[in-house]
C-alpha cells in the first residue's frame, strides 16, 4: 500500500494542501514517486494562471436576511490572496477544483462583466439596487492590475449613476480614486477594508498575498480624505488568534478615517473546517485545539452552523463577549455613530444613459 505523503505548507500560498473537491468521483492523494525534495525541503513554486470565465450573466442575486444587499458582482472566481478563512473557498468546488490551493491559483477572469453589465441596466425591467462589489472574492485581488476588470465595471456603474459598495483588502483600490470620488460626491459609493490583524507576521500566514495591515490603514486614509464614505471589517475574528485585537483594530481604523465598523466571527463552511484545521496544525500547533473548542462552543458544538440569525456572530458567552466588546470599542472610537454604520446611497439617480447607435429623443 502506498503511503500519502503529509501536506506541507508552500511559500506565498495559504492553504496547505489541495484537496479533491466535494463533487469529484475520485480522491486524488500526494504520494511518495522516490525522487527526493531539495535539502531545504521545499516545494516547487507553484505560479497562478488565469483562466476565461464566457459569463452570460453578471448580476447576482439573493435573499439572505443577515447580508445588507441583495445584488452583488465578482469580477473573478478564486483569489489570489490566499486568505485562509475564506468562506468563498468552497465555491471553486462547482468548477471541478479544488478549494484549497486551486482556489488561490488557478483564477478565472470576467472580461465581458463591463458589457454584460450594461445590458442588464439597460433591460426596462431592471430596477435599481445598490450592488455589492467583491462579495465573494476581492475584486483588488493582484491580476485586476493587468486585467481592470473591476475598474471597468466601476465606469460603468458611473455612466448610470448606479450605486456600488466594495469590499476589498487591497490598497490598490486608490488606483481608481479618480472615479470613487466622482461618485461620492453623488453619493453612489462606499468602501469596506477588511482588516483581519495588525500582526504582519500573522498577516503573512493567514493572508499570503494580500497588502500588509498598514497598507490597508493606508486605503482607509485615502479614501477618507478624498471623501469616499469608508468602512473597517474586523473579519473573521478567530478565538485565541486574533480577537484579542478586536480594540486594536478598531481604534486604528477609526485614526485612519473609518467612519462604520462590522465584524463576523470565523465561518468555516464545508471543505473549509478541514482546511483551516489543517492550517493551524501547520502554523499554531499550540494553539490549534484551543482555536477549535472554542469555535465549538460558539456554535452549538460544532464548527459551522448556516442558520442565518446566527452565522455571522455564533452563539454562547466568548460570542456575547465579542459582540459586547465590539459595541464598547464601536462607540468609544467613534464609528457606527450615524445610522448604524449604514451608508444609505442613492438610488434615485439613476439614468440609462443613450448607447452608440440610439436614436435621438425629438425635442
Amino acid at each position: 500500500m502506498v503511503d500519502h505523503l503529509p501536506a506541507m505548507p508552500r511559500k506565498g500560498r495559504g492553504a496547505v494542501a489541495n484537496a479533491t473537491g466535494r463533487y469529484e468521483s475520485e480522491q486524488r492523494y500526494a504520494v511518495d514517486d522516490g525522487w527526493q525534495l531539495p535539502e531545504d525541503n521545499s516545494l516547487p513554486v507553484l505560479k497562478t494562471t488565469v483562466g476565461i470565465d464566457a459569463a452570460k450573466s453578471i448580476i447576482s442575486r439573493n435573499s439572505s436576511p443577515d447580508l445588507p444587499f441583495d445584488q452583488s458582482i465578482n469580477p473573478y472566481k478564486g483569489c489570489e490572496h490566499g486568505c485562509i478563512y475564506c468562506y468563498a473557498r468552497p465555491t471553486h468546488a462547482y468548477l471541478g477544483l479544488s478549494p484549497g490551493l486551486d482556489f488561490e491559483t488557478r483564477l478565472f477572469a470576467k472580461p465581458n462583466a463591463p458589457d454584460l453589465l450594461k445590458k442588464e441596466l439597460r433591460k426596462p425591467s431592471y430596477q435599481c439596487k445598490s450592488i455589492m462589489l467583491g462579495a465573494n472574492t476581492d475584486p483588488y485581488q493582484p491580476i485586476e492590475r493587468d486585467h481592470k476588470i473591476t475598474r471597468d465595471i466601476l465606469k460603468v456603474l458611473s455612466d448610470f449613476n448606479h450605486p456600488v459598495s466594495i469590499t476589498t483588502k487591497s490598497d490598490l483600490v486608490l488606483r481608481d480614486l479618480d472615479i470613487l470620488t466622482d461618485m461620492a460626491a453623488r453619493n453612489l459609493v462606499s468602501v469596506a477594508v477588511s482588516v483581519t490583524t495588525l500582526d504582519g507576521k500573522l498577516a503573512r500566514a493567514m493572508e499570503p498575498r494580500a497588502p500588509r495591515p498598514d497598507k490597508r490603514l493606508a486605503a482607509l486614509e485615502g479614501l477618507n480624505a478624498n471623501g469616499i464614505p469608508t468602512t473597517v471589517l474586523a473579519s473573521p475574528m478567530i478565538p485565541f488568534l486574533n480577537d484579542w485585537e478586536l480594540e486594536r483594530i478598531l481604534e486604528a481604523s477609526s485614526n485612519a478615517g473609518a467612519e462604520a465598523a462590522h465584524y463576523i466571527l470565523l465561518r468555516l463552511p464545508l471543505e473549509l473546517r478541514e482546511m483551516f484545521a489543517e492550517w493551524l496544525e501547520t502554523h499554531t500547533p499550540g494553539k490549534a485545539n484551543h482555536v477549535l473548542n472554542q469555535l465549538r462552543e460558539s456554535r452549538n458544538g460544532t464548527l459551522y452552523i448556516s442558520d442565518f440569525s446566527t452565522r455571522m456572530q455564533g452563539t454562547g458567552t466568548h460570542a456575547d463577549l465579542l459582540a459586547k466588546r465590539f459595541r464598547l470599542a464601536s462607540k468609544r472610537h467613534g464609528l457606527n455613530s450615524a445610522k448604524d454604520g449604514k451608508y444609505d446611497l442613492d438610488t434615485s439617480r439613476f439614468i440609462v444613459p443613450p448607447d452608440v447607435g440610439d436614436q435621438l429623443e425629438l425635442l
